[in-house]
């Protein structure tokens, strides 16, 4: 199920992507990437927070780290079979490293003050898949 989170917040920073490009001014400056994971990690707005705590998730910026570390490297989600016990033992970690790795290859400014607002929702395929562990999307 992390690599569906992961999937849609990369999906997210593209779209974010996207925007800025269509922005003169905003295309000037040094928004990458690393720039809304950032945001999204660090200045996840209270609404967003809200909604999340009220599905149960507390720890949300783990939760983002670990999506977006494992789609650093993972295309689609990968077969048990295919992971080391101590990989999936420890994935957290890896995880962790991953979004910290990714994060330091590129020099970014950072949008944390500059009234960048946003809002989550799930995806179609992301619902699906809540649907079906019996949660509610």
């Amino acid at each position: 199920m992390m690599f569906y989170v992961g999937k849609d917040l990369l999906r997210w920073t593209d779209q974010c992507l996207e925007y800025i490009g269509r922005d003169q001014g905003l295309r000037q400056k040094n928004i990458r990437y690393q720039s809304f994971a950032a945001l999204l990690v660090n200045q996840t707005p209270a609404a967003v927070q809200k909604k999340l705590r009220r599905r149960g998730v507390a720890d949300f910026s783990s939760i983002y780290t670990r999506a977006l570390g494992l789609n650093a490297v993972f295309a689609g989600p990968p077969d048990r079979a295919s992971l080391s016990d101590e990989f999936v033992r420890n994935y957290h970690r890896y995880a962790d490293e991953l979004f910290a790795f990714r994060q330091n290859q590129a020099a970014f400014l950072s949008i944390e003050n500059l009234g960048f607002d946003f809002e989550i929702f799930a995806s179609g395929e992301h619902a699906r898949m809540l649907a079906e562990e019996g949660a509610e999307p």
